[in-house]
């Protein structure tokens, strides 16, 4: 198939890697050129603009942080909407979402891509950079039948397994936050299960394989712990992120008439460590950073 992947960072451009390991013609786009080189060396074909990236595709893939940055590739910046993805990308093709975006973003997405003849696939995934590399991501997804029949092919490519999740797009934007807030609920009871375990004058590898083995035999909390005990040199998502994405959570329940206490007991945490100048540490690291803090008795 002919792809077009814009968003290289350490997330998109492992995948695009993938896509192009699975015999995909890959043309490429970052808003900073020079992230496309590695790809390019890799045989990717370099687009100098949106509209040259997704003009002859058949699915256009997209991986970006936020909202913001979606809305800006996909509708175009304010007097140059002709550099858009809406607007180059052609009425067959199909464009695939795959950052953790706003049900409202969502929705919005596929109403433009309706009125303009497209198909449109929610698309997060779950995993970090080095899952994305290993070729481990899930693909959770959602969407009309027929667009989600032809981007098959790409999201199995992309990982280990596809689920799909309803018909709306939005339904699989809300279900990646939902399973964020539980990887932020784990990350969180971890760290306080290592506050009280060095409290105790116990060794907290010992006490996560331990309890790991006895209670949960889950990767995750063996994964998430170790990284949090030994800090990577790399963020593979930032507190920044967990903040946006409980954020993002906490708008789709109240807009479904629901209140989430441990989601706002999260939130106040990821806002503390912002305000502690921790923006840019590991999502896990800064949970367990900020438990370390909240232990200390108050002078």
């Amino acid at each position: 198939m002919n792809i077009a992947f814009l968003g290289l960072g350490r997330m998109g451009t492992a995948m695009a890697r993938l896509l192009l390991q699975s015999g995909h013609s890959v043309t490429v786009w970052n808003r900073t050129p020079q992230a496309a080189a590695p790809l390019v060396a890799e045989g990717g074909i370099h687009a100098s603009s949106i509209r040259d990236a997704v003009a002859h595709c058949d699915i256009a893939c997209t991986m970006f942080a936020d909202d913001d940055a979606t809305e800006a590739v996909v509708f175009g910046r304010p007097g140059n909407e002709s550099n858009s993805l809406l607007r180059a990308m052609p009425k067959p093709a199909v464009h695939l979402a795959h950052g953790t975006l706003s049900v409202a973003l969502s929705k919005r997405l596929a109403a433009a891509h309706a009125e303009a003849g497209q198909g449109y696939v929610a698309a997060p995934v779950f995993g970090r950079p080095n899952i994305a590399a290993a070729g481990r991501l899930w693909v959770v997804a959602s969407g009309k039948a027929v667009a989600l029949d032809r981007a098959q092919p790409v999201m199995k490519a992309l990982g280990r397994g596809v689920t799909v999740v309803g018909n709306e797009p939005w339904q699989a934007h809300a279900f990646k936050l939902g399973g964020n807030m539980l990887i932020s609920a784990m990350v969180q009871s971890l760290s306080e299960s290592f506050v009280y375990a060095e409290a105790q004058g116990l060794d907290r590898s010992v006490f996560l394989e331990t309890i790991n083995e006895a209670l949960f035999q889950s990767p995750m909390y063996a994964n998430y712990g170790k990284l949090m005990l030994h800090p990577p040199e790399h963020a593979g998502g930032t507190i920044a992120v967990g903040a946006k994405d409980t954020r993002l959570l906490r708008e789709a329940a109240a807009e479904a008439h629901v209140r989430l206490g441990l989601a706002d007991y999260l939130q106040q945490q990821f806002d503390a460590a912002i305000a502690d100048g921790m923006e840019q540490v590991d999502w896990a690291v800064g949970q367990y950073r900020m438990a370390q803090i909240a232990s200390k008795p108050k002078s």
